[in-house]
């Protein structure tokens, strides 16, 4: 999917919203990935997957700090994503759903918090940001 200048100006507004919330806007999302999707809890066997837990905060400042530098590589997605796509896709072997889930997890918990900071404009921008970084990381699957 290709990001247009509109898109990419509306990504980087909005990653500029977040600002130092990234790590509990991470949190938050995993969270509601996991109650919304359990199924997803089976990639995280050996976390504490309750509200709150100290490994789930760690890992959500893990995907926003990634999705912070996809943010800043827009230009460059595939390069700033290499190292996480080769994790997920040959070590942790996640199942490539998951990023999409966890993408849409992710908008509704921006949408919860910026409320009319998140534009209809800036959430199609966000959409399509999250799409990409999903084909991106599941690019090394095949």
């Amino acid at each position: 999917m290709v990001l247009s200048a509109d898109d990419k100006a509306n990504i980087k507004a909005t990653w500029e919203k977040i600002g130092g919330h990234g790590a509990e806007y991470g949190a938050e999302a995993l969270e509601r990935m996991f109650a919304s999707f359990p199924t997803t809890k089976t990639y995280f066997p050996h976390f504490d997957v309750s509200h709150g837990s100290a490994q789930v905060k760690s890992h959500g400042k893990k995907v926003a700090d990634a999705l912070a530098n996809a943010a800043h590589h827009l230009d460059d997605l595939p390069g700033a994503l290499s190292a996480l796509s080769d994790l997920h896709a040959h070590k942790l072997r996640v199942d490539p759903v998951n990023f999409k889930l966890l993408g849409h997890c992710l908008l509704v918990t921006l949408a919860t918090h910026l409320q009319a900071g998140l534009t209809p404009a800036a959430h199609a921008s966000l959409d399509k940001f999250l799409a990409s970084v999903s084909t991106v990381l599941t690019s090394k699957y095949r």
